[in-house]
């Protein structure tokens, strides 16, 4: 999963139920700031002028329920002993999240699926996590571009770095996915400077390959070979105990909510039963809504 992108990235972990979280844009800040408390100062009145010098103009603006707040991603959280954020209550703005997709890849040139594979371009592998230390060679990984619907009812292009062997199966699912219309905020690769990131607690970034350990295992994390996948993990975070990530989704534990963007609500979790892959969902002593992985860990 994947926090700030870091830390959602790092609670979602390989290896049992040890879980891991992400990233993440992705796709990751204190509590909204209530602007009816904010100070006010009131200027005087300049001299009146007729109105027939001066014409009358009305203005008026009206924020996009799509519009991304421009503090996201940049307030960082205070940390718990844990290193992890310390778990804040959702702020108003990230309530029933739909927020556009951010322009990373040209749109599609159809209006249907779409979907590429093909090894990994330098360039997107400097941009990634990847190193030689990875348990997995470069000729290991798969590039993938995806399309899907993004929250703001428009079509959109992603990105991914899978395992080369379950490429495939990955480009089947999200198609499940575009066909019954499940939104996906943003999907890209994780950074290597995102992997260690000071927690934010807001990130959204659906993503596969992140080259790190499992949190408190010492082992590599499945997220590592590119065999596990963190789908809007915002709207479907981890929990253990008094711990969720990401540290502002609170408002997302309650899964009767079945908002959109929500993996109950669609065909993700059968999508991913179809390759033979398990969710983190159905964990008894934690749950990781967001994760699915080949292995079950």
């Amino acid at each position: 999963m994947f926090l700030a992108l870091a830390l959602l990235s790092s609670a979602c972990a390989g290896g049992g139920p040890a879980v891991e979280a992400a990233v993440a844009s992705t796709s990751s800040t204190t509590a909204a700031v209530d602007s009816a408390n904010a100070p006010t100062t009131t200027l005087a009145e300049p001299p009146a002028v007729a109105a027939t010098d001066v014409p009358t103009t009305t203005t008026s603006t009206t924020l996009s329920p799509f519009a991304r707040p421009e503090w996201l991603g940049t307030r960082v959280l205070d940390e718990r002993p844990d290193g992890f954020g310390v778990v804040e209550s959702t702020p108003q703005e990230l309530i029933d999240r739909t927020f556009a997709t951010p322009a990373l890849l040209p749109p599609p040139a159809s209006g249907g699926y779409e979907a590429t594979i093909r090894p990994i371009p330098d360039d997107v592998l400097a941009r990634s996590s990847w190193n030689e230390s990875c348990p997995v060679d470069r000729n290991g990984l798969s590039y993938l571009t995806l399309v899907h619907h993004g929250f703001d009812g428009e079509l959109h292009t992603g990105e991914m770095i899978v395992n080369v062997r379950v490429a495939e199966d990955v480009v089947a699912v999200f198609e499940q996915l575009f066909v019954a219309g499940y939104p996906i905020e943003e999907m890209r690769v994780t950074r290597a400077d995102e992997i260690d990131a000071p927690p934010t607690g807001d990130g959204n970034v659906t993503g596969s390959f992140a080259c790190r350990d499992a949190v408190n295992t010492g082992k590599w994390s499945q997220h590592a070979y590119g065999l596990a996948i963190d789908i809007n993990p915002f709207h479907n975070p981890y929990i253990k105990g008094d711990l969720v990530i990401p540290e502002l989704a609170s408002y997302y534990v309650d899964r009767d909510l079945r908002l959109p963007g929500m993996v109950e609500t669609s065909v993700v979790v059968e999508a991913f039963a179809d390759i033979g892959w398990s969710w983190g969902g159905n964990w008894s002593s934690l749950k990781d809504w967001m994760h699915f992985s080949e292995s079950g860990n």
